[in-house]
């Protein structure tokens, strides 16, 4: 027989499951916290709202089985998002080895239906950005895109976080501008993008 712990290792033994209970507690709120952001960055990645849902469950399915992996007072939502990626890809070069249909009947019955005007909207979006400055486009990706706080975008530039908002400020009112869903500046208006 076994002889019962001491006290001391007993009240450290209890200590030790209490912190590892707040800490896989604290882990889950940041893993649900994170859900809606992973999902619009899954929704960007898939064409699919099914296959981007699907992305996120794994995500989650995979940080909460590595959670180990995880460094506390690292950023959590990285570690997410760089899950998320992972798996979308590994996803893509699997579908790519994958034959679904060897006698091509469900290709010849499948019909697709217009979907020009939402690329052609991606396409001038993505032309507007390229007409930003560098610095403006980072910060409006990190913070539009992406979904990085102000403060994130700040420490990832190395920049203030005032610049940084300025910065995402001007990015708006120019892509607003370009893709005309903004009135032009009249004479004698100052245009904010053209400031640094």
């Amino acid at each position: 027989m076994s002889e019962p712990l001491p006290a001391a290792a007993q009240a450290e033994a209890s200590d030790s499951r209490v912190a590892e209970d707040e800490r896989r507690s604290a882990f889950r709120q940041g893993l649900l916290a994170a859900i809606p952001k992973l999902r619009a960055f899954a929704l960007s990645l898939a064409a699919h709202a099914d296959h981007a849902d699907d992305l996120v469950q794994e995500t989650l399915m995979k940080a909460w089985n590595h959670q180990h992996g995880f460094q506390e007072g690292t950023n959590l939502k990285a570690w997410l998002f760089t899950i998320l990626r992972n798996e979308y890809f590994s996803q893509l070069r699997k579908r790519k080895r994958e034959v679904e249909d060897a006698d091509g009947g469900y290709a010849a019955g499948v019909m697709t239906p217009a979907g020009q005007e939402s690329q052609l909207d991606m396409s001038d979006l993505r032309l507007a950005l390229q007409q930003l400055p560098d610095d403006q486009r980072e910060a409006v990706v990190l913070v539009g895109a992406s979904g990085f706080s102000y403060q994130e975008v700040a420490e990832i530039c190395h920049v203030p976080v005032g610049t940084v908002k300025s910065r995402v400020n001007r990015a708006r009112h120019k892509l607003a501008v370009l893709l005309g869903h903004a009135p032009t500046l009249r004479a004698g208006d100052e245009d904010p993008s053209e400031h640094k």
